[in-house]
């Protein structure tokens, strides 16, 4: 007969190498931090849509407001003093006024769009601190 050797097979029933831990969270910290610059990547590309549409806003409450300024004044200026006793100077005043409060009115409207606008992403800000929670807990 033949001598049969029988191996139990051996299990590890020991905590893994700190080596391989160090290892995991190195990987863990490596996706974390794509993970952050992607998303601020896409924040600041919402941000730039926001400010595009501000200073959009903006320019054209000054370009309607510089030709509406030009065009609109001298018709009224001289049809305002061909209809009443007031010299044209008088309209000039009364008219470039009435321009100037609404272009004022269109610069805040852009000037309120504009304070929409978040120079630091917000999720991203609030990520990172978690973040930074997440690793203080790990060490």
């Amino acid at each position: 007969m033949t001598d049969r050797i029988t191996q139990q097979p051996t299990t590890d029933t020991s905590s893994p190498s700190l080596t391989s831990l160090l290892a995991g969270i190195v990987d863990d910290l490596q996706r974390l931090i794509r993970q952050e610059i992607e998303l601020a990547r896409r924040e600041v590309h919402q941000e730039w849509e926001k400010t595009k549409v501000a200073a959009g806003a903006m320019a054209a409450g000054v370009a309607l407001a510089a030709l509406a300024s030009v065009l609109l004044c001298f018709f009224l200026v001289y049809l305002l003093a061909w209809a009443t006793n007031l010299p044209p100077w008088a309209w000039f005043g009364i008219i470039g006024g009435a321009m100037l409060g609404v272009a004022v009115a269109l610069l805040f409207a852009g000037r309120s769009k504009a304070s929409q606008i978040n120079v630091v992403p917000p999720q991203t800000a609030e990520t990172m601190k978690e973040n930074v929670q997440w690793i203080k807990t790990q060490t």
